[in-house]
């Protein structure tokens, strides 16, 4: 039996749709959008009254003075550029409430001059989330209670899947227009705290589902372990500008940077600065801006994430002197007040 010829054409049609929406930005698309944007210097921005993403959405929590006076510090210092977590619970429970908070936090930033890089799913720290009241901080240590999204909830429920379908292409279809969107960061650190290969599935998902989108703003996948050499072909292969993450010396840096702009696409560090590892403003912030590579540090004001207290520490030891990562305390006094100077110049 022949198959009608216009039963031949749809199907060519969706193939071709769907063959279209794969597609990764051209060079020379990427380096045109890249060439319209300022340098972007910034930092990872969770409000210092949040101990976690889930907190820093719901509405009890939603804390818009906090957001306001601290996306303050920021624009004070010449940042231009946030990324922040979402949280599919917090749309999953909200998804109207949720989009609106999203819309009020972005007019807040547009207010600052600031663009945001919104990060979808992440693999790091705690599997355990539900909504309402989140947990109090385990004092002194370092995230203790920041969220995976969705963690190893999806392979014990494999449904999750539609799920985080529709609330990613909901947010997408919502911002996918946004000016204060600067970019679509799909999956933090794929693979990472032993999830290795069961990422898979979903960053093959979460960019599928961003292609059919179509945003106006870049999508990307942040390279943060060499390691990982399949992960990171895909990643690479997938996203429209390179974004990676570095918390190392200035020789790992540059090699960073000469390894990735090799591929003729926009660079952008969206996780850098851990004083302990001599990754530091005045060491990289220069090397960055030689490059033009965008540089947005781990942490804006010291809070309820701790994350000015070092990674693996068992908690209830003092304040380091010297802090991890973070740059102003919640008054808004800087940890050093010569850091401020230095990255106010750096940004004129």
């Amino acid at each position: 039996m022949k198959t009608p010829k216009i039963l031949l054409f749809f199907v060519s049609l969706l193939l071709s749709t769907a063959a279209a929406a794969q597609e990764t930005w051209p060079v020379d698309k990427a380096n045109d959008w890249y060439r319209q944007q300022p340098w972007m210097t910034g930092a990872n921005f969770s409000p210092s009254t949040a101990v976690n993403q889930l907190e820093m959405w719901q509405a009890a929590t939603f804390d818009t003075a906090t957001i306001r006076r601290e996306l303050g510090y920021a624009a004070a210092i010449g940042f231009n550029t946030m990324r922040v977590y979402l949280h599919h619970v917090a749309w999953q429970e909200d998804a109207i409430g949720f989009k609106e908070r999203i819309k009020t936090y972005l007019s807040i930033a547009g207010e600052n001059g600031i663009k945001t890089i919104f990060v979808f799913f992440d693999d790091c720290w705690s599997d355990h989330y539900r909504p309402g009241p989140q947990p109090a901080p385990i004092p002194s240590v370092h995230n203790s209670r920041w969220l995976k999204d969705p963690g190893s909830a999806i392979d014990d429920n494999p449904a999750l899947m539609d799920t985080l379908q529709w609330y990613v292409k909901d947010i997408l279809t919502t911002f996918k227009d946004n000016i204060y969107v600067s970019m679509w960061d799909l999956y933090n650190e794929p693979g990472h705290f032993g999830h290795g290969d069961k990422s898979w599935p979903l960053l093959k998902n979460v960019v599928a589902w961003a292609r059919e989108i179509r945003p106006s703003q870049p999508i990307t996948i942040g390279i943060w372990n060499d390691g990982f050499t399949a992960f990171n072909q895909y990643q690479l292969e997938n996203s429209d500008v390179i974004t990676f993450h570095n918390y190392r010396d200035t020789t790992s840096l540059i090699t960073a940077i000469d390894t990735l702009t090799h591929y003729g696409k926009p660079v952008i560090c969206t996780e850098y600065m851990k004083r302990p590892n001599n990754s530091t403003f005045v060491t990289h912030l220069p090397i960055f801006k030689r490059n033009r590579v965008g540089a947005i540090n781990w942490g804006l004001v010291a809070g309820k994430t701790q994350t000015n207290y070092p990674q693996g520490n068992k908690g209830g030891e003092p304040e380091p002197v010297l802090w991890y990562h973070d740059i102003f305390r919640n008054d808004g006094t800087p940890f050093s007040p010569e850091e401020i100077v230095f990255i106010r110049k750096m940004n004129q």
